[in-house]
Formats: C-alpha cells, structure tokens, sequence
C-alpha cells in the first residue's frame, strides 16, 4: 500500500531476513524490518573508498580488501581511485546480494562487478582477515557500524580480538578504514585504549545534503 514492491528476499544462515525491495527508481535492502542501506545515500561510502586508496597512493599494484558489498558504491569509488594494477577482493556473507548486484542493481554503481580487478568471495570477512594474506587497504562497509549493529555476527569485527585480526593483516603502511552511520565513543576509546593512530571524519551521507553525518574511522 506504501507504493514498495518487493524484488527479492534472502535468510542469513543465523536465521536473518533481507528483503529488496524497489519503489519508482529507488532501491532498498531492510534486515529484519529495519532500513540496512538504499540508493538515495551513498556519499560518505564512496569517500570511505576514496581516502582509503589515496593514503596508498603511489603502490602500483595494491591488494584491498572490502567487507561487505552493499549496492556496490564503496566498490565502484575504490574502483576509480585505483591503479590498473590493484586487486580488490570483496567478501560478502550473503550470496543472494551478490547476485542482485548482478541483477536489479547492478546498473546503480556502474556495473562494477564487472570489472577484471574484482574477486568476489562468499563468506565473512572475518574469515579473510589472516596474517597470509596482507592487504595495503581493508575497508570495512559492514552493517551500520560499531554502535548500530543489525547482525550480531559482526560485532566482533569491532570488538578488541577482531581489529587486531585486521590490523595484523594490513602491509606496512596499510590503512583499515571502518564506516559507521554514527560515531561510536564506546569505539573510539577501544581505539584509543589498543594504542592505534587513528582519526575521524564525519561526512554527510548524500551530496547536497548537511546531515544525517555519518562517521569514517581510519586506523593506520
């Protein structure tokens, strides 16, 4: 009645439902009822992505890790900012966003699965985040953030254990940079208490807009 069609809809192996649905052009993913992401803001993603691959600039053949698929944005932005010669690996949990990517939206981002520099793993991120397999950059575009987090799963990767895991598996000079719909004090004093250098920016979440800001932590 609300004017949404529904596009599609996935179960999470914990037992979580994502629903997409579609209304005159715009495009939302909802976990369990709740708003997860949509089209109509993707600004401070794509930024996430762009100061991440400028704090790596001048490696001509850089690894990047990117948890979490979304609608594609984060990976375009990445996409354009990166040399000819990077490797971005993209682990995402639920393979059904995968294809949609593939789908209904693919044309939102510019079709950026498509590009020869992806490689697309099935799974949690967690679970890529090793001492054997360095990456110059990791950006972590999961849920909605320390402070908001919709599936429990990915609350460790917040957690003391998880940005240890991810730190020890940065290059030297590496960036992890983490988005979050809000800033999270309980987070920055975890930060700040593992003794990491990390700083914040807030940024709108749409151009042309001045708020909602969401938040960018990039650890280095």
């Amino acid at each position: 009645m609300d004017g949404w069609a529904e596009v599609s809809r996935a179960k999470t192996a914990a037992g979580d439902t994502l629903v997409l649905r579609e209304k005159a052009g715009v495009f939302e993913i909802r976990c369990n009822g709740w708003d997860l992401m949509s089209n109509r803001a993707h600004a401070s993603e794509e930024r996430m992505a762009r100061e991440a691959v400028a704090m790596i600039a001048g490696r001509s053949a850089p690894r990047i890790l990117i948890g979490g698929l979304g609608m594609g944005f984060t990976l375009r932005a990445a996409l354009d900012a990166a040399p000819a010669g990077a490797r971005i690996e993209v682990a995402e949990l639920v393979p059904e966003i995968v294809a949609w990517n593939r789908g209904p939206l693919a044309a939102l981002a510019g079709r950026p699965l498509d590009d020869r520099r992806v490689h697309i793993r099935i799974g949690d991120v967690a679970d890529t985040l090793t001492r054997d397999a360095l990456y110059d950059a990791i950006l972590l575009d999961t849920d909605n953030g320390p402070g908001a987090i919709m599936l429990a799963r990915n609350a460790g990767l917040y957690a003391r254990e998880g940005l240890m895991r991810a730190c020890a598996a940065l290059a030297a000079g590496g960036v992890l940079a983490l988005w979050s719909a809000d800033r999270s004090p309980d987070f920055e004093a975890r930060l700040a208490d593992m003794g990491l250098v990390w700083r914040l920016v807030e940024t709108p979440a749409a151009v042309g807009r001045v708020e909602p800001l969401h938040a960018l932590y990039f650890v280095t």
